[in-house]
């Protein structure tokens, strides 16, 4: 199978394709990246197998060529031409590409705007035109923004970002898509997503965890109160797939979540236990300004992924925590020893 990622060398995406790789049917799987690398880079994400067979490559049939299994692209999703000559000969596309994060729609809803909306505009129209089997759309719970959790597929939306208004503009396209065009579109929710390879992400996980090994105090925005459903990126990458297989899906939309609800501060004390038995100093704590569109309460329901994905959340917070502190670790001991060296 030929798989387009858009924004696939971060990291959902480096995951993803190592995941697939591992699978027993993996070598039948072909990858071309889209990223124009503005939260990634070439080098972290061939720093270790599968993903350091990846070579970079001119977008067009050269690139299946050229994907021993990886072939990556520089490039943006705003330019509808260069996403026409990726797409062609694709079996799947998986949009991850985006402006992420409310803080930055918040700072220039434009640029937000143009990346979401007219980015996914592009790769849509370059699935049709490639005839793909499935087109996989990375959204968020940010479109449904103030409602009563937990989340499911029937609240009518009400973003409270730009960022939730680009990705449930992103949805509204996926379904037209599927219905004027025929073009098998899925929409997947994502809750708050952590595990490894989370080199850049500025999610809490990944953030409390760069903060406690720099030596510096960890930063609450607000008083820890609001609330999250944390779901481990193997549990996510396996929903992709599964959204990307599962035959006759047809303008979908499913939460990817755990139904788990989690404080900010139930998340640092779940962390705190790893951080002491790793030998980490139990770090300060200091307190910002909770954003105005930072939602209070964000929880979802995922029994529609369930029933006709067959996906559920499988790991543990307590579990994924562990690995995710773990893989920080072994990034920072060896390039420890090297300072030292140096």
């Amino acid at each position: 199978m030929r798989w387009i990622i858009t924004g696939g060398t971060g990291f959902v995406g480096s995951n993803l394709i190592s995941s697939l790789l591992a699978r027993e049917d993996g070598a039948d799987h072909q990858f071309v990246v889209l990223d124009n690398f503005s939260g990634s880079s070439f080098e972290e994400f061939t720093d270790a197998a599968p993903l350091d067979t990846a070579v970079l490559a001119e977008a067009g049939p050269a690139a299946w060529q050229a994907a021993r299994p990886i072939a990556v692209v520089r490039g943006d999703i705003r330019d509808a031409d260069l996403a026409l000559r990726v797409c062609a000969g694709a079996d799947v596309v998986v949009h991850l590409a985006a402006n992420t994060g409310v803080g930055p729609s918040v700072e220039d809803p434009r640029a937000d705007c143009e990346a979401n909306v007219i980015g996914t505009l592009n790769m849509l129209e370059a699935a049709r035109a490639a005839g793909v089997r499935r087109f996989v759309f990375a959204s968020s719970g940010a479109p449904a923004g103030i409602c009563e959790p937990p989340i499911t597929e029937l609240i009518a939306p009400r973003p409270a970002s730009p960022y939730g208004a680009s990705k449930l503009a992103g949805e509204g396209y996926c379904s037209a898509y599927s219905v004027a065009f025929g073009l098998p579109t899925v929409a997947l929710r994502f809750s708050n997503v952590y595990g490894p390879r989370s080199w850049r992400k500025g999610s809490v996980v990944a953030t409390f965890i760069r903060q406690v090994l720099a030596g510096k105090p960890i930063t609450i925005n607000g008083d820890g109160t609001q609330t999250r459903d944390f779901v481990y990126i193997g549990d996510l990458v396996e929903a992709i797939r599964l959204g990307a297989t599962v035959p006759d899906l047809r303008g979908e939309i499913y939460q990817i979540a755990t139904g788990v609800e989690t404080s900010v501060n139930q998340l640092l004390e779940a962390l705190s236990t790893h951080f002491a038995a790793a030998g980490l100093a139990r770090p300060e704590i200091t307190h910002g300004v909770r954003g105005p569109a930072d939602v209070l309460r964000n929880y979802a329901d995922a029994s529609k992924a369930r029933e006709q994905l067959g996906w559920r959340g499988q790991t543990p917070l307590s579990e994924g925590l562990k690995k995710t502190l773990q893989w920080f670790l072994d990034r920072e001991q060896p390039a420890a020893a090297a300072a030292q060296r140096s």
